[in-house]
């Protein structure tokens, strides 16, 4: 037997556990840093609440926004878009963008009319109820609409909204997964 093979002691408790809590601690906090990260300037989760949007979206589906392109340029007509509440409501809104900067917008014989030309919506099922008289959007807002006409509180209601409420731009539906789908406009 050889007298000079060192034995090892065990390794003390206390180290450990701190070589443990510091290897979760390093994961941990990138992680957290790289969600807030994202969640707060990239891409965040939603819910659709209510049946403004439907056909094309429904009560309970879930979406990712992205919330990068509108640093790049202004919304399109026709985007899909979640926006801050207006006035004193507590949940996010998601509508389609309908008017722009500098459009004139007005609704009658169940049309929606874009600088006195129809707008063509081939998202939409039912015509548009009631009217609106013209409405020009001023500069650094847009005019939303639900596809639900019938049943939607939007900018008929509360008026144009503010570019810099936008949330950010539907880009994927993810539930129900049998209904996953890039939102397009």
């Amino acid at each position: 037997m050889n007298q000079s093979t060192a034995v090892s002691e065990p390794v003390a408790e206390p180290a450990k556990r701190k070589s443990w809590l510091r290897e979760f601690l390093e994961a941990l906090i990138p992680a957290l840093i790289i969600v807030l990260v994202v969640n707060a300037f990239i891409a965040q989760a939603t819910r659709v609440e209510g049946d403004s949007m439907v056909p094309n979206l429904h009560n309970n589906e879930r979406l990712i926004i992205e919330k990068i392109s509108y640093y790049l340029h202004e919304p399109l007509r026709g985007d899909i878009v979640v926006i801050k509440p207006p006035r004193k409501g507590t949940e996010p809104l998601i509508k389609r963008v309908i008017g722009l900067p500098g459009d004139t917008v007005a609704v009658h014989d169940g049309q929606v009319y874009i600088n006195d030309q129809k707008l063509e919506e081939p998202y939409l099922v039912e015509r548009t109820n009631g009217s609106m008289n013209e409405q020009l959007i001023p500069e650094g807002y847009i005019f939303v609409m639900g596809d639900n006409r019938n049943a939607s509180n939007d900018s008929r209601a509360f008026g144009p909204v503010p570019l810099q409420d936008i949330i950010g731009r539907a880009w994927l539906r993810y539930w129900p997964l049998n209904a996953i789908t890039i939102i397009t406009h």
